[in-house]
């Protein structure tokens, strides 16, 4: 079942239902006729083929399908805010938002053109502010229309959570989850949690989208992410979102095999004489290096290559002498195949921290309560080693 199908009004119905346990005090708050709840509640309960009420005498008692549904209703609706917002004006919105034109919307959503532009105009119309602006062939969002985009796909995002695990209640079990991994959740953390999940979950699609901390982080706020791990920003800047500590890691120098400082235990002065390539500014690991050789009163070494990509690091040192600052476990298949070698490992004090880094307003369902339980066990077995 699709959420789509689904109509905004007849929710949060069935919200209130929850709330103030009788049909008639849900009718009066959503103002709607007793009947029109009843035949609402009726078709949600058929598609979703359980029911979500025990009806009794003194009221409706929410059965486990209700306990499960309901609070996603409720954080849908939180996201939606506006009556005037019905399930075809929020997906003509968000598939506006996210092809760029109307007749991307339409292709998007098999809705004819004219159903997009009155959606979307009507939209703006109720809420009293423009959404959207031509520039071309294109049409680009407003700032408020940015905004409402985003809230939109976070009801989507709580709806489909809400039917999946109706579903898996029913014996069906079709839930996924996306998952944003940076460069250094990759090499263990990630692989390690993964091969648990599954071995118990083998039916849950997880996707994983890989990129830097500025491309996954837009995403994750979205709702297009459930969860992004690697390493942990502090101060945190955006304040939808929370971190959870995994564990700490000590990044090391480290060069190719015959590099002339390979073979020996070189101090940071030596160190400073060749050029590195590292990660952009901004970065924890860029942060780490700074410090620490401000912390020795030296100079910064040259920077000539900036880059995020280990392999594409690997490379530039296999051909010059440059060194670089990175976690070992980024470049252990590199280490047991004796291409690179450590020289340094820095001091504790400029450990970087990895976790996990969620929207603030996650529910986590089950199953992503799982995974994350997995991500500290396989935490907790790199630390370990």
């Amino acid at each position: 079942m699709e959420i789509w199908s689904l109509n905004l009004r007849h929710l949060r119905a069935v919200g209130k239902i929850a709330e103030l346990g009788t049909v008639n005090a849900a009718a009066i708050a959503v103002n709607l006729s007793q009947p029109a709840i009843t035949q609402a509640l009726g078709r949600l309960e058929a598609s979703l083929g359980l029911p979500l009420f025990e009806r009794r005498h003194d009221g409706m008692i929410p059965t486990r399908a209700g306990e499960i549904i309901a609070p996603r209703i409720a954080a849908a609706l939180a996201h939606v805010r506006s009556s005037h917002v019905t399930m075809s004006r929020l997906r003509a919105m968000l598939a506006l938002a996210e092809t760029g034109s109307y007749a991307g919307a339409s292709q998007e959503t098999g809705l004819s053109l004219p159903s997009i532009h009155r959606a979307v105009n009507d939209l703006a119309l109720a809420l009293r502010r423009p959404l959207v602006v031509r520039r071309g062939k294109f049409v680009i969002t407003t700032e408020a229309g940015s905004q409402l985009a985003r809230e939109f796909r976070l009801a989507q995002v709580e709806l489909e959570a809400g039917l999946s695990e109706i579903e898996a209640l029913r014996g069906y079990e079709t839930r996924r989850i996306a998952i944003g991994a940076m460069p250094l959740s990759r090499a263990r953390i990630l692989p390690g949690a993964v091969a648990r999940f599954l071995a118990r979950r083998p039916q849950v699609r997880l996707t994983i989208v890989e990129g830097s901390r500025a491309e996954l982080v837009e995403p994750l706020r979205n709702g297009a992410l459930d969860v992004m791990v690697g390493a942990l920003r502090e101060p945190l800047v955006e304040t939808d979102l929370v971190q959870h500590r995994l564990l700490d890691d000590v990044p090391a120098v480290f060069a190719r095999r015959g590099h002339p400082l390979a073979g020996t235990t070189p101090g940071p002065a030596e160190v400073a004489r060749y050029p590195f390539t590292l990660p952009p500014r901004g970065t924890p690991l860029r942060d780490s290096f700074d410090r620490y050789f401000a912390a020795h009163d030296l100079p910064l070494p040259q920077v000539p290559v900036e880059c995020g990509s280990v392999m594409m690091i690997r490379q530039v040192m296999m051909g010059s002498d440059f060194l670089t600052l990175l976690s070992p476990d980024q470049v252990q298949v590199e280490i047991e195949a004796g291409w690179l070698r450590e020289l340094a490992r820095l001091p504790p004090e400029f450990a970087r921290t990895i976790g996990m880094t969620t929207r603030a307003s996650l529910r986590p369902t089950e199953v992503q309560a799982e995974f994350f339980a997995d991500l500290e066990a396989a935490a907790r077995d790199v630390g370990d080693g």
